[in-house]
């Protein structure tokens, strides 16, 4: 796979050369992907007590103090690397706040309304989406509702693919499976969440 974009290994070159600014400006450019993630993996109980951007800045402060490591091995996407990071920084905030951390973020996942409502669109009715016929709102509460009764593993690779955006390539080296298995997977999951929005009362495709 290719790891990086071209922009961002050229910063990465730029890093390694020496140039002090360039690491600011390679973060700056994953920053609205790290916010998302953060805003995604944070609890509704946590993000009460702790801004996303405190966690993104935390996960800045991080990437700078092992940097070095990753130029010497660059085994990942640089972003994919950013990503585990700020991952890490939810739970290290979880777990100051006292909780069980990983199995609570997991479980308690804030998904976006507009990421609900293309998803449910995308899904049910081509060319006579839901939103059309249902208040967004009560959509994406639809959404919320199915996606959490998706087991783990499905709903692991739906917020990767819907919500954080990742390639099924991307998914699967965070995964840890071949991207012809993480594709396989995330149509499977796919098809069972679709028949929970059924369940949930959302309208079938009329064509």
């Amino acid at each position: 796979m290719k790891l990086n974009s071209s922009e961002t290994q050229r910063l990465i070159d730029r890093c390694q050369a020496g140039e002090e600014r360039a690491f600011g400006e390679l973060f700056e450019r994953h920053r609205p992907f790290l916010r998302k993630v953060a805003e995604l993996r944070m609890p509704e109980k946590l993000r009460a007590r702790v801004d996303p951007s405190d966690i993104v800045q935390d996960a800045q402060l991080e990437a700078v103090r092992r940097a070095d490591e990753y130029f010497r091995t660059q085994g990942v996407p640089f972003r994919l690397w950013l990503r585990r990071i700020t991952y890490e920084r939810v739970l290290s905030a979880w777990r100051r706040h006292g909780e069980a951390a990983r199995r609570s973020v997991e479980r308690e996942v804030a998904l976006s309304r507009e990421s609900s409502v293309l998803l449910a669109n995308d899904l049910m009715s081509p060319g006579n989406s839901p939103s059309a016929r249902i208040a967004e709102d009560d959509v994406a509460e639809r959404v919320r509702r199915a996606v959490a009764r998706l087991s783990e593993t499905d709903r692991e690779i739906v917020l990767l693919h819907n919500f954080e955006g990742l390639t099924s390539v991307e998914s699967a080296v965070l995964l840890n499976i071949e991207p012809a298995a993480a594709r396989k997977r995330y149509g499977r999951a796919l098809l069972r969440l679709r028949q929970l929005l059924i369940d949930e009362g959302l309208p079938e495709s009329q064509s």
